[in-house]
C-alpha cells in the first residue's frame, strides 16, 4: 500500500459510488428551529451551540436579520451554486442540504414545501436533512421514504456523543437511545443514515472517545462526521468557561490527529468519514487563543486536517478498521 492511497474510506469517495461523479452539498437555512431553544426542552440550548457560526452568507440577505433567514430556498441554491463554483468547477450536480438548526422540527406540511421545493431544482439530485433523533417519528420517516422512490435523500443526525452522562452535562436534551432508535427508523426505510460527533466534549476520557467507534459499529450507519468541541461565543458553555463552572481542556493538534487515528482504526472500514474536525470564523471564537495555529501563526484550516490525518495513518502503516482485524 503507498502512501498516496487513502488509508480510510472518505465521503468524497461514498458519493463518487452513490452518484458515479462529483456531487456538491449547498447548505440550506430553511427557518426552523429546535426544542431545545423554543421552550419545549429547554430555552438555552445544547451548551456548544451557535448555528450562526457555521452557516453560509449566501443563505442569508445583506440584512443579516439574527437567526432568520431571509432568503426563499430556491434563491438559496441559486447563490450557494454561484458560491462554490469558482472553488469546485467540475461540479454539476448538487444536494440541497438542510443544516441549520432541527430540520424535521415543523409539521410535516411545511416539511413538505421546504423540502419540495429543493427538490424541484433542475440541477438538485436530492436532500441530505440534519435533524436531531429526538425530531423523527414513523409520519416523517414514511414520507421521507417516499420522496426517496424518486431522489436521494440522506438523514444526519446530531449524535454529539455515545454517553448519556455527557449529554445530560451539554444539556442535550435526550439519550443516546433516542440515537440509536431515531437511526433504526431510518435504516429499516433503506434511508442512508449519517452521524454527527463531537470529540472533546466534557467529562469524556481520550480512551472513552476511542471507544465511542466500536458503539458506533453497531448502528446502521453510512457516515460519521467528527468535529473537535470549540468554546463558540454567545453559548452557555462559553459562559460556563468564563464562570468557572466547567472545565474544557485544551487538544492541541498533534494529540487530535492521534485521537482521530485512534478512532479510525477502530471504526467499521464501509462507514464513511465526511469531516475529522470542524471550523467557524475566527469572529466567533470564544478562546481564540486555542485556536490551531501554524507555526508562522497562521489558523490551521479545516482542509489541511485531513492529510495530516492520512499521514499519521501511513506513518502507523495502519487504516480505517485495522484494529478490528
Amino acid at each position: 500500500m503507498d502512501a498516496g492511497e487513502p488509508r480510510y474510506y472518505s465521503y468524497a469517495a461514498y458519493m463518487r459510488n452513490s452518484f458515479g461523479g462529483r456531487v456538491q452539498k449547498l447548505s440550506i437555512d430553511a427557518g426552523f428551529t429546535c426544542p431545545n431553544r423554543d421552550g419545549t426542552l429547554s430555552t438555552s440550548g445544547c451548551s456548544f451551540c451557535n448555528n450562526n457560526a457555521f452557516n453560509p452568507s449566501y443563505c442569508h440577505s445583506d440584512s443579516q436579520l439574527p437567526q432568520r433567514p431571509v432568503k426563499p430556498i430556491t434563491q438559496q441554491i441559486e447563490d450557494g451554486i454561484a458560491f462554490h463554483q469558482w472553488r469546485y468547477r467540475k461540479a454539476r450536480r448538487y444536494l440541497a442540504y438542510f443544516q441549520s438548526y432541527s430540520n424535521t422540527y415543523a409539521p410535516l406540511s411545511v416539511l413538505q414545501r421546504r423540502y419540495e421545493e429543493a427538490l424541484s431544482h433542475p440541477l438538485v439530485e436530492g436532500i441530505i436533512i440534519g435533524t436531531r433523533p429526538d425530531c423523527v417519528d414513523d409520519r416523517v420517516m414514511d414520507y421521507l421514504a417516499r420522496l426517496a422512490e424518486h431522489h436521494y435523500v440522506a438523514v444526519e443526525y446530531g449524535i454529539e456523543s455515545c454517553y448519556d452522562a455527557t449529554l445530560s452535562l451539554v444539556n442535550r436534551g435526550h439519550d443516546f437511545a433516542t440515537s440509536c432508535r431515531a437511526i433504526e427508523l431510518a435504516a429499516r426505510r433503506g434511508l442512508p443514515c449519517g452521524a454527527h460527533l463531537i470529540l472533546g466534549l466534557p467529562g469524556e476520557s481520550y480512551q472513552a472517545i476511542v471507544d465511542e467507534a466500536a458503539i458506533i459499529n453497531q448502528l446502521p450507519l453510512h457516515s460519521v462526521k467528527l468535529h473537535q468541541l470549540q468554546v463558540l461565543k454567545d453559548t452557555l458553555l462559553a459562559r460556563q468557561v468564563e464562570a468557572g463552572q466547567t472545565d474544557v481542556p485544551q487538544i492541541p493538534l498533534p494529540q487530535y490527529i492521534a485521537l482521530v487515528c485512534d478512532f479510525v482504526e477502530h471504526l467499521r472500514p464501509d462507514i464513511a468519514i465526511e469531516r475529522f474536525a470542524g471550523e467557524v470564523p475566527p469572529r466567533y471564537q470564544a478562546l481564540p487563543q486555542r485556536a490551531w495555529r501554524h507555526d508562522d501563526g497562521r489558523y490551521v484550516r479545516n482542509e489541511q486536517i485531513a492529510p495530516m490525518v492520512q499521514a499519521e495513518l501511513c506513518r502507523r502503516n495502519t487504516r480505517q478498521g485495522s484494529a478490528l482485524i
